[in-house]
């Protein structure tokens, strides 16, 4: 018995040019991660004091780093759903037009305070944005080639992470420290010109009755529970009440979310979802990986710059092979998950990523750096073997109707582990540091000096260069002290990322015969409609990344 092919689900005339509209949705993502890679270049410039900075304390950095992080994370979820009611393309032509104007005002900042503020205005561009650029993917490609799009998506963020640096280097040898944002300007104004003529409008067709309620308590949860952990890696304590009491406020709110939802005629997010125990790794899994690596890509620059005496444009350039990595095995995944299966595609990755933490218990002061080269190969290909079949499993677990509340889960998972990372390991690096280098800051002549100098390594160099003769005494003792702090970051970051390989190894599926499940004849792509069902019906995740890893 012959049954006749499903009719494609997306638009023929949408269709042909879907390969285009991906370049577009690349470049939004692009622009997003390329400011926050500049960035991390452009930190140690930004610090010094005026004309070739502003004079930003540690503190600073952090939040010109963290308020983004804040405001973006608090609003993944709600600018997930807003796009899937309201029009994706509008969420993100939205989004790319106050990233923009956000990135001119922050190249224009004057002072700390101006900055972070500006950063976190980007973080509502970017919140509107990123959701909108991975829902839109789901609903201009067939199930069929969804894989090999999202991994060219997760490969994009390799592309910035090589571009980032590298141009962040280059404007900070040749313009002011304001050219780091400045850069963004053209970029978006060009995406929204090819955004306006080729992404074509998507949204829920029945997106049900607003829920104000789930709405305002996500946000006040997300809000607070980033906030607080970020407090408590600013003050190095988190049980200062500072930091503690939001954490426990976003635990309550986000705890009420979780009830109110189960009870409500029309939530903003099923929580039945996290019931499939493949969607809750899955996001489990991207926390994981971006706790450790946001927590370790905060004290590399240093490492290189500071301990190493790389310029922003070397350093910059050290960077590149784990983009590379990325940029050059992300898009190629589906086929490694097709011969040997999620589970072990995933856990292999983590292995990847928790061997090259290791290696940086080999660096020192005097290290040769093409160690530091291999272990960022190492560590973007274990990236790019796991957050494109994580991706897959969180959005093909979802009808396309969803894709936007999807995109938001995954994205709001990243956040939250990526400011896990930067203020718990951050926390933990600054203690360890200060505590090493104290016994050499004793001797300085003031208990203000003292406190100021052990505040960061950056901070100790700059009270050394103060005192002339008797500040050099300083440098070694506080490289030695950085550099061990780095070495238990990294041990720690190691040990949570195993973690991580072990939950991807017992809790994501393994391989599909190429005859099993959602396989056609002889182990050919799925079955005439099987894809297109998954996709309606939102099939778990499961279900969903063995019909994707067959259509491969």
């Amino acid at each position: 018995m012959t049954t006749a092919a499903a009719p494609p689900r997306v638009p023929e005339a949408i269709h042909r040019r879907r390969w285009a509209i991906l370049g577009t949705l690349v470049l939004a993502l692009l622009v997003v991660v390329l400011d926050n890679s500049i960035l991390n270049v452009a930190m140690k410039t930004i610090a010094s004091p005026a004309p070739t900075g502003i004079g930003a304390s540690q503190s600073d950095l952090e939040w010109s780093i963290n308020s983004y992080t804040l405001v973006f994370a608090g609003l993944l979820f709600t600018s997930g759903l807003l796009g899937d009611r309201f029009g994706r393309k509008r969420a993100l032509l939205a989004g790319m037009v106050v990233f923009g104007l956000a990135s001119l005002l922050s190249a224009l900042a004057s002072t700390p305070g101006e900055l972070i503020g500006y950063r976190a205005l980007m973080g509502v561009g970017g919140a509107l944005a990123m959701p909108a650029t991975l829902a839109i993917i789901m609903n201009v490609f067939e199930r069929a080639e969804q894989p090999k799009a999202i991994g060219i998506w997760a490969g994009a963020v390799g592309l910035a992470i090589a571009i980032g640096p590298i141009t962040g280097g280059l404007l900070i040898e040749h313009f002011w420290w304001g050219s780091v944002f400045l850069v963004n300007v053209p970029i978006v104004i060009v995406a929204v010109i090819a955004m306006a003529l080729l992404v074509p409008e998507s949204k829920d067709p029945k997106p049900g009755r607003m829920d104000p309620v789930g709405v305002l308590l996500s946000i006040i949860g997300l809000v607070a529970l980033i906030y607080g952990i970020i407090k408590g890696g600013e003050l190095a304590d988190f049980t200062a009440v500072a930091a503690w009491g939001p954490v426990l406020l976003g635990l309550v709110a986000l705890t009420a979310f979780v009830v109110f939802e189960r009870r409500t005629a029309h939530p903003a997010l099923d929580v039945d979802w996290f019931r499939d125990k493949v969607f809750s790794a899955s996001v489990v899994v991207i926390g994981v990986v971006f706790f450790a690596l946001m927590g370790v890509s905060f004290f590399g620059v240093f490492y290189t710059q500071s301990v190493r005496g790389y310029s922003a444009l070397e350093a910059g350039v050290l960077m590149l092979p784990l983009a590379a990595a990325q940029l050059v095995f992300a898009p190629r995944a589906r086929l490694v998950v097709d011969r040997f299966g999620v589970r072990a595609t995933c856990a292999a990755g983590m292995v990847f990523i928790a061997v090259g933490f290791l290696g940086y218990l080999l660096l020192s002061a005097t290290t040769p750096i093409w160690v530091l080269v291999v272990l960022g190969l190492l560590m973007g290909t274990g990236m790019a073997h796991v957050m494109p079949p994580i991706t897959v499993a969180i959005m093909g677990s979802l009808p396309r109707e969803k894709a936007g509340a999807g995109s938001a889960v995954n994205n709001t998972f990243r956040q939250v582990g990526g400011s896990l990372g930067v203020a718990v390991l951050g926390a933990v690096l600054s203690t360890v540091y200060r505590d090493g280098v104290s016994d050499k800051l004793a001797q300085l002549p003031t208990p203000e000096l003292r406190e100021k100098a052990g505040e960061s390594l950056e901070a100790t160099m700059a009270v050394a260069a103060r005192l002339g003769e008797r500040g050099k005494e300083l440098i070694g003792p506080a490289n030695d002290s950085f550099i061990h702090a780095m070495h238990v970051v990294a041990g720690l970051s190691a040990g949570i990322t195993a973690a991580g390989a072990l939950l991807a190894w017992f809790l994501l599926p393994g391989k599909v015969p190429a005859g099993g499940p959602g396989a056609g004849p002889a182990g050919g792509p799925a079955g005439p409609g099987a894809a297109a069902d998954a996709a309606e019906h939102g099939e778990r995740a499961g279900a969903a990344l063995r019909k994707a890893a067959a259509d491969v």
